[in-house]
C-alpha cells in the first residue's frame, strides 16, 4: 500500500515558510544588533577623527564652506552613520574636552549630518574660539559616553576646554538648563561676554522638542603645547 501524500504540504509551500522563517530571524537579528553597531561606528569615527587633527588640517577646513541649517539635521540611524564612515566627508577644526564627564570630541565646521555623526558641529558661520558666543551642537545618544550624551551630567563649575591646536581656551560652566527647541537665543552673542554654548537633545527619543543647554564663560587662553594638549587625549 502506498502512503498518501495528502498530509504532506506541497514542496513550494515548505520552501515559502522556510524563507519567511529565515527572513524573520535575519530581521530580528538586525533589530537587536542595529543599535550596538551604530554606536560602535560612531565611537570609532569620532576617535579616528580626533587622532588625525593637526594645525594644517584645521587651516584647510576653516576655509571650506559649511551648512548651518539645524532643521536639516537628521536623527542618527545606521544609514546616516554608515554614509559618514564611508565618505569621510568631515571638516574637523578643533577639539573639545570636558574632563568631569570624560567628554572628548572633534569640533567640526557646520551642522552636516556627516559632521554630527562624529562629533560637535559649529552652529554659526565665522564664529571663532575665544570670541563672542562659541556655539556647538551634538547628538544625544542612548549610550551615555557617546557624542554629547555626557552633557546630561555636566554641572555648574565644570571646565570646558576647546583648542584649535594653536591655543587652548578654557571656560567655566555657569549655566545649565533644559529649554524648548524654539529658544534659539541661547546661541546669540552677548555684549561684553566671551561664552561657549553647548546644545543637545534632552533625550534620545526621536522627535524630542527639549534641548539641554550648557553655557560657560571664558577663563583663560593659553598657547597649546604637548603637555597641556593631553587633556584632549
Amino acid at each position: 500500500m502506498t502512503r498518501s501524500n495528502k498530509q504532506q504540504p506541497p514542496r513550494k509551500h515548505r520552501w515559502l515558510w522556510r524563507t519567511i522563517f529565515t527572513l524573520g530571524i535575519l530581521l530580528g537579528l538586525a533589530l537587536v544588533f542595529n543599535e550596538p553597531i551604530k554606536l560602535f561606528v560612531v565611537e570609532r569615527l569620532s576617535q579616528s577623527t580626533m587622532a588625525h587633527i593637526d594645525r594644517d588640517t584645521i587651516a584647510k577646513n576653516e576655509k571650506k564652506r559649511a551648512t548651518f541649517d539645524f532643521k536639516g539635521v537628521k536623527a542618527l540611524d545606521i544609514n546616516t552613520v554608515g554614509n559618514a564612515a564611508i565618505t569621510r566627508n568631515l571638516h574637523p577644526i578643533g577639539k573639545i574636552a570636558i574632563p568631569s564627564v570624560n567628554l572628548k570630541l572633534p569640533i567640526l565646521k557646520g551642522l552636516s549630518n556627516d559632521n554630527l555623526s562624529a562629533g560637535a558641529g559649529t552652529m554659526k558661520a565665522d564664529q571663532k574660539m575665544g570670541e563672542g558666543n562659541y556655539a556647538l551642537a551634538g547628538h544625544y545618544m542612548t549610550n551615555q559616553g557617546i557624542l554629547f550624551s555626557p552633557l546630561k551630567n555636566v554641572k555648574k563649575g565644570d571646565t570646558v576646554a576647546i583648542t584649535n591646536m594653536k591655543k587652548i581656551y578654557t571656560y567655566k560652566v555657569t549655566t545649565k538648563q533644559i529649554v524648548n527647541e524654539t529658544q534659539v537665543q541661547w546661541i546669540d552673542d552677548v555684549a561684553g561676554k566671551k561664552l561657549i554654548t553647548l546644545v543637545t537633545c534632552a533625550s534620545p527619543t526621536e522627535g524630542e522638542v527639549d534641548r539641554i543647554i550648557v553655557q560657560g564663560e571664558l577663563q583663560s587662553v593659553k598657547r597649546a603645547n604637548r603637555q597641556n594638549l593631553k587633556i584632549f587625549l
